[in-house]
């Protein structure tokens, strides 16, 4: 049944039944039409605009493409695997992009093979109940303190990381566990100040920081090391990634004692301990030989990554060679159909026609053409002062983006190009731009994994904003103070100038 009282002016102008379709779709009709009608303005608006100064057609071809996708992205007014499809369409049909081949380019990528892969095998663990029991394992063996438990929520995101790709993934897998463990607390103030630090530390947090030190365990990194290959000739293979990126695990103990701090939930016990994790266990049994078969695959898959260097075979096809060891028969008793209902097709097609897009900012011009307009107000300041504003700006952006890898499919091809005309390292540049990215913690709605902790009803978004600002403020000292410098160590420094490795 319609009801007006929940719709805006500007939505009840749609008839009954295609508002309680879009509805039964889990579409918001406040946003989903309007957003809908908005992005398609827009793009036709620039596509048919003049020809902008210093713009090729086939950039303003992809500008008009790329405002589209936010608009849309931001009001979800369309699947994001549907807009991973109609992205490169979209660049075929307005010449962007004149080959379809190239267009569809993010779909053929070694990195997009890589998360695919990992995708199904993620899918698999659910389907056995593999990460749950990895989760259920570290959470088990904690005081039953709520700070204990909260280190445990960090200890279980990292290994869920080298499995499970995509923050929102080990949210998913971490929500019934953390509201597990939130039912057991009664209704008052110190009760409520420990279930909201449980939800926003093990859903929301940790996942993100955890998505950064290594490749697959976070979209944007896959993007980044995607533009790297084919704009720059730089490789970034899962040994370098996680060498250049482990001493992010530095920020954990930071958050851990900020969040400790401000939720003040230092002796806060467990009602009853850990009783709800020790019975989960329990109804697992022992692990099966099916688990350790799983466990096994991915460290030869592992392996795979790490040795590339000396047996010349890219991750994304090495990932494929140990996926098929699943599939030899007889040796996995979860059906293709069990598999396929969990690997999450959705963000695999986002993450493809990302990558399309991406692309196509960069090679059509566009890019060059926003980084030379950027490029008078940074233009002879000091490179922490560009590294800080560039920061501070794309910051205020991402306050009106839900999609981490949308954003940075925007962001990275821009920040390539701006570090030509500053004379910065490219790969330093856009990995400390765009790795804070993942910290936008002002609103709940900035990142899909908060959405989901916001979603237990634990904290509100005074709250959030409240311990979320100065997490973003430590951050952003510790990427200037650590991992800068650890970039320059590493062969990457910031202030070395632009270079190319092709």
């Amino acid at each position: 049944m319609r009801n007006d009282g929940e719709l805006k002016w500007y939505a009840r102008w749609v008839p009954e039944g295609v508002i309680n379709n879009a509805r039964r779709a889990g579409l918001n009709p406040n946003t989903a039409f309007i957003g809908f009608i908005l992005a398609w303005a827009a793009f036709f608006v620039i596509l048919w605009a003049p020809p902008a100064a210093g713009l090729k057609p086939e950039g303003q071809a992809a500008a008009a493409v790329a405002v589209w996708a936010v608009i849309i992205w931001i009001t979800e007014a369309v699947p994001v695997g549907i807009t991973g499809l109609l992205i490169p369409l979209l660049l075929v049909m307005t010449k962007a992009e004149k080959e379809i081949g190239k267009a569809f380019g993010g779909y053929t990528q070694d990195v997009t093979f890589l998360v695919l892969g990992s995708f199904i095998f993620a899918a698999i663990m659910q389907c056995t109940g593999l990460d749950r029991r990895i989760a259920m394992a570290v959470l088990s063996r904690v005081k039953p303190r709520v700070d204990q438990v909260i280190k445990g929520f960090m200890i279980v995101n990292t290994l869920l990381g080298v499995f499970i790709p995509a923050a929102v993934s080990r949210a998913a897998v971490l929500l019934p566990v953390v509201r597990g463990v939130m039912a057991l607390f009664p209704e008052d103030e110190k009760s409520r100040k420990a279930v909201g630090a449980l939800a926003i530390s093990g859903i929301c947090y940790f996942p993100m920081v955890a998505g950064i030190l290594l490749l697959t365990a976070h979209m944007p990194n896959v993007i980044m090391a995607g533009l790297f290959e084919k704009q720059l000739g730089y490789q970034m293979s899962y040994a370098r990634w996680f060498w250049l990126h482990w001493p992010i695990a530095g920020l954990y103990p930071i958050m851990f004692i900020l969040i400790r701090r401000l939720f003040d939930v230092k002796d806060i016990a467990v009602p009853g301990g850990i009783d709800f994790i020790k019975e989960e266990q329990q109804k697992m049994g022992k692990m099966s030989a099916v688990e350790w078969l799983i466990i096994g695959v991915f460290l030869l898959a592992v392996l795979l990554w790490i040795t590339e260097p000396y047996h010349g075979i890219k991750t994304g096809m090495a990932t494929v060679i140990a996926l098929g060891v699943f599939f030899i028969p007889g040796l996995l008793p979860v059906s293709w159909q069990a598999v396929q209902g969990k690997t999450i097709w959705g963000t695999f097609l986002l993450l493809a026609g990302a990558l399309s897009m991406a692309n196509a900012i960069s090679s059509t011009g566009l890019a060059k053409w926003l980084a030379d307009i950027a490029h008078p107000i940074f233009k002879g300041q000091p490179f922490l002062v560009i590294v800080v504003g560039i920061i501070a700006v794309t910051a205020f952006i991402r306050i009106f983006m839900l999609s981490n890898v949308a954003a940075v499919a925007m962001l990275a091809p821009i920040m390539l190009s701006l570090a030509k005309v500053l004379n910065l390292n490219p790969v330093a540049f856009t990995l400390l731009a765009c790795n804070f990215d993942t910290f936008s913690f002002i609103i709940p709605t900035q990142v899909t994994a908060c959405v989901i902790a916001y979603g237990t009803n634990t904290f509100n978004t005074g709250t959030y904003a409240r311990v979320g600002i100065p997490v973003m403020l430590v951050t952003l000292v510790y990427f200037m103070v650590i991992m800068m410098p650890w970039y320059a160590i590493n062969g990457l420094p910031l202030w070395g100038g632009y270079m190319t490795w092709k």
